[in-house]
Formats: structure tokens, sequence, C-alpha cells
């Protein structure tokens, strides 16, 4: 093996590394490898359709169940964005929402990296549209991404990096994430930076010269994937750098010198890259981490994973369908493990089989720290906290980490999972090659579809929307607003962001007062979900959850007239909801007059009392 090669052992080299063919040879050559790339890429694009069929088939009015709140909320993202952009003006923030204060969309992961190319396909098509197609492209692109870095430096045999791509595009965190989360399903430029950088690092044998007349454009190509990774989300960004070098670094423990002759090489490229991603990045980082509405860092509590869904069968999978365990998962768009005991085993015994090849014991140190990592601070088995402390107890302060969810972590095993099936399916197929009787490549194929096959991911499923109430969408709302706010009894929060929907259906014509997104709190600008609980909405959400009206004396009047002046409310409205009468009628009290129906929604004119 050449010094300073990054991932790549002789024995696996890709086609490149082949003896020299006739020109015949090498053209019948390329057409088939060209080919199996279209039938990887078909297969994985068929897949990704098929699991997000139900959306598919109603994009007007299906709506991901397991989502919760999410979906609208992307939606939104993705309109506002587009509507911005057609609009010319600034994306980076809004006073759509959470009124009027706003939002910092920067901070919010609204995934500019393809809300604003996709800008066209919303504003033609509708954000649901928008929304299923960037999931079902992310799923494809993820799995396609990583079968060309596998194919390409990692085994020479396609079949075995398709294998790979399948497990690193579809397995069970990729397919939960598909319900609600784009930012960590549109994951394909990561395996790129890994490809340009193992590209880099094997360029450290050139002579200098060479090296340096191709510092330049190796520095631009990293730095602008990079730039646009953090437009498509920074946490999968950060979760990839640390299992990357943590990868990196123990496969050159086997060669320490030839490691750091390596790193001296590349150093100053990926220095230059950093440059150049920071003048690519530098005006929106400045607004996500200092600009209106931009907080320090968010708690989110703690959220590792349980011991118990590493060995259990997601519950979008057929192993899930017929032996779905205790349901261990943060939420249902949080199952970041659930790799199922099959799989784990056989990841074991092939990593003890293959012990021997630096890429497999260096994805298996990456495999188990992450793991470990994401059990969070203390183990807790089956929903039992056992108290035992573990290392994430004296991590989760650190800065940027404490940005991130503990489960997540289990992500950065997925692509090394991947490698080590795809190291021992391209070994399984050279022993078939060398003796069609060897019965070693039959035993793993059954070991790998054993594994594989309970994890196969199942048509996630999708229920009817309810209908934006007439109000909204035939323009009536606009006959009650002025220059201020929309109110809705009670006011949206992420435990309800219907709203958001219904401001998107009447073309963004007017602003909420609160929402569902990420924005400060207090003097520390310490993150939190939701708007700034005001003593209003506290009770309007408590008499909606009891169904009854509340004793409201003058000091609740008085401060619910100052939160509508805080809000600068031009208009009250009350959709239909659960225990709307107990609503109405607080509000009847609170304000001092009754409600009207109008277009199916009560209302409260506020115009002449604020």
């Amino acid at each position: 093996m050449a010094q300073g090669q990054v991932a790549v052992p002789d024995r696996i080299a890709p086609e490149a590394a082949s003896p020299k063919l006739s020109r015949p040879r090498r053209v019948a050559r390329r057409v088939r490898l060209a080919r199996a790339d279209l039938v990887a890429a078909t297969g994985y694009l068929s897949l990704a359709v098929l699991v997000l069929s139900g959306q598919w088939r109603h994009p007007a009015n299906g709506y991901l169940i397991k989502s919760g709140q999410d979906q609208t909320m992307w939606e939104w993202f993705f309109a506002v964005t587009a509507h911005k952009v057609a609009n010319l003006e600034n994306p980076l923030g809004t006073l759509l929402q959470n009124y009027p204060d706003g939002v910092n969309m920067m901070a919010n992961t609204a995934m500019f990296g393809v809300g604003v190319p996709l800008t066209p396909v919303t504003l033609l098509f509708g954000p649901t549209v928008t929304f299923v197609l960037v999931l079902t492209l992310g799923l494809f692109g993820t799995a396609f991404a990583w079968y060309w870095l596998f194919s390409r430096e990692l085994v020479s045999s396609r079949f075995a990096a398709a294998v790979g791509g399948l497990c690193c595009g579809f397995a069970p965190a990729m397919i939960s994430h598909a319900n609600a989360h784009p930012n960590f399903v549109v994951l394909a430029l990561l395996p790129l930076i890994a490809l340009q950088i193992i590209r880099m690092a094997k360029r450290a044998n050139n002579a200098p010269e060479v090296r340096k007349a191709r510092r330049l454009r190796d520095a631009f190509v990293l730095g602008l994937l990079v730039a646009m990774q953090i437009a498509l989300g920074e946490e999968p960004l950060l979760i990839f750098a640390l299992s990357f070098g943590l990868f990196a670094l123990v496969y050159h423990l086997h060669s320490p010198r030839a490691g750091l002759r390596t790193l001296r090489a590349v150093t100053p490229t990926v220095l230059l890259a950093a440059l150049i991603t920071v003048a690519l990045t530098e005006i929106p980082l400045w607004w996500q981490f200092f600009g209106p509405q931009s907080y320090r860092m968010i708690d989110h509590g703690p959220m590792g994973n349980d011991l118990k869904a590493l060995f259990q069968f997601p519950s979008e999978s057929l192993g899930g369908l017929l032996m779905h365990g205790q349901n261990v998962a943060i939420n249902p768009t949080e199952e970041n493990s659930y790799f199922g005991w099959p799989l784990l085993l056989l990841v074991t015994v092939t990593t003890a089989l293959l012990r021997r090849e630096r890429v497999v014991r260096a994805a298996a140190v990456v495999i188990a720290l992450f793991t470990f990592l994401s059990l969070g601070s203390t183990l807790v088995i089956g929903k039992d906290d056992t108290g035992i402390a573990l290392p994430w107890r004296w991590l989760e302060s650190v800065p940027l980490l404490n940005t991130v969810l503990e489960s997540r972590f289990t992500m950065a095993a997925i692509p090394a999972i991947a490698l080590i099936l795809a190291v021992a399916t391209q070994r399984a197929l050279d022993y078939w090659r060398e003796s069609a009787t060897d019965w070693r490549p039959l035993a793993w194929f059954a070991a790998l579809a054993c594994a594989l096959l309970p994890l196969a991911p199942t048509i996630l499923p999708v229920v009817e929307r309810a209908p934006t109430p007439p109000f909204f969408t035939d323009g009536t709302v606009n006959r009650y607003v002025n220059d201020g706010s929309v109110v809705i009894v009670p006011p949206p929060t992420p435990p309800d962001a219907r709203a958001l929907r219904w401001q998107l259906d009447s073309g963004f014509d007017f602003p909420l007062a609160g929402g569902y997104f990420v924005g400060p709190t207090g003097t520390d600008k310490k993150g939190r979900y939701g708007p700034d609980d005001r003593p209003t909405a506290s009770l309007l959400a408590k008499a909606q959850r009891a169904n009854r009206v509340p004793v409201i004396d003058q000091a609740m009047r008085d401060q619910a007239f100052a939160d509508l002046r805080y809000w600068q409310a031009d208009v009250v409205v009350l959709p239909p909801t659960d225990n709307s009468t107990a609503l109405r009628l607080t509000m009847d009290q609170l304000l001092g007059f009754p409600a009207q129906q109008v277009d199916g929604v009560w209302v409260w004119d506020v115009r002449a009392l604020i």
C-alpha cells in the first residue's frame, strides 16, 4: 500500500488499479461498470419512492402521521424561503411567525441549500411536494453517494458497494428521520467530502510541485462541499467530522509516521479550504450566531438511546411489523439506532474475522465509541434509568456538542457498519471467484440476508390532513388585518402548529403570534422550542386542557390586553379545535364582548381596542 493512502487497502483497491487492457476491453469494461452504476441508482431511487409512496399519492392533503408537527414546520420553512426569494427579500430572518420578535431562519435549519434552488418547485406545486421531493432525493442521494465512494475507493465489486450504499441510505435511522427531518436525510455531501479528503491524502505521495499545483483546486472543491453542507445541516456535519477524524486516526495507528506525513501534506489544503468555507458562509453564520433572534445553545434534556434500542427492530420495517419490542425511542422520528440483534451479531463476528483489515478495525472503533456516546449521560435499559454514569455526562456541556441530540451519534456508526459489510461482501465474492464450491460465500450471503431483511423499510404511514378553514383561504382574513398580527386561540406552539399551514395557504398575508421554531429566551439567550410563554397564552392552553372556563378577574383582563398589545394584534381567531366552547367563553370574558362566527371560525376584532 502506498504511504499516506487513507482508506483503501491494496487488496481491495478499485478497478483503476487493474492491469492495462486493450482499448475495446477498456470501453466494454466502462460500459459494464456504468450499467452497474445505473442499476444501483435506479434501485435506490425506486426504493426511496416506495418508502414515501403514501405521501406521493396524496401530495395535496397527505400528512406523514409520525412527523407530529414537524412536517408542517418544514413545509413552512420551504414556503417562506420561496416567498422571500420570489420577493427578493432576505431569507435569513422573518417576522411571519413569533410576531413581533420574528424567527432566525438560519438558526432553525431551514435548509437553504435545497429550499432556495427548489423555489420554482415550491411556487408551482406547493411546499408539500418540495418536502416529499427533498426526502425522496435525500434517501436516494445518500445511498448513491456512499455507493460511489465505496465503489471508487474501497471495493472493486459494484455489488459489494451497492450493499454498503443500501445500508447507508436506508438504515433504520434514515427511515425514521424520513418521517420529518430532511436535514438528517439529505446527507449525500458527507461521503463526497470524505472522498475528496481521501483523494487529497493519496496525492500526499506526489512530488511537492504536483501537490502545490492541485492545492487550490482541491481546497476549492472541499471548501465548497463543506459550505454546501452547512446550508443543508450543521449537526450531521459535526457528527461526520468527529467520526471521520476518529476513523483516520485509528487507521493510521498502524503506521503513525506515514499518517503524520499525510497530515503534514494535506494540512495546508485543508486550512485553505476552511478559509474558502468561511468566505462562502460568513454572512449566514454571523446571522445564525449573532443576528436577530439568535441563541447560544439549546438544552434538549436527556436524549440518549435506551440500550434496548440498539438490539430491537425499527417500527417501520419488516422485522418491526412482526417482532416490535418495547417502545423505547425518544419519539417516532428519532429511532437513531434500532440496528436489530442479527445485524449487530453479524458485524461483531465479521469484525473479529476481518480484524487484520485496517479499515475494518477503524470502522469498528467508530461504531463502538459513537454508539457508547449515544447512550447519553446515564445508562437506561427499558426506560429504567440505572443511574450508571456514562462518558457523555462530561461531554454534554462542551460547546457545539451541547447542541447535539446524543442519540444521533449512532448515525456515525451507519457508514462504518456499511463499510464492514461491503468489505466482507467483497471478500466473499473473491472466494467465489476462486472456487465455486467454497461454502463461505453462501454462508456470508445467508447471514447478510438474515441481518438485513428484518430491517427492510415499509411504506411510511400517511393520513389525510384537515382542510384549512375558508376564513384563511378565501381572503376573509384580510378584512380584519391592517398592519398587525393574527392571534390564534390558543397561539400556535410546537405541539399544535396547524396555524402555520393556514398562514401559508393564505399566501402569507398576515403575521402570526406564536409558532413552531427555536428561539432565544431569557437574558442568557438560551434556545427553546416555541415562543416565550405569555400569561394569556398559558391561560388559554390551561383552559383547553381542562375543558373549563377559569374564573376571570380584572388583572387577567388587563394582562390579556397587554399581551394583545405586545403581539400588535388586529384580530383574534378561534378555529375548530378541541374544547372550543371553553376557549370561546374564556376569550369572551377576557375581552368583554362576544365573538362573531365568520367562515367557520370565531372572530374577535380588536383593532379598535389595542
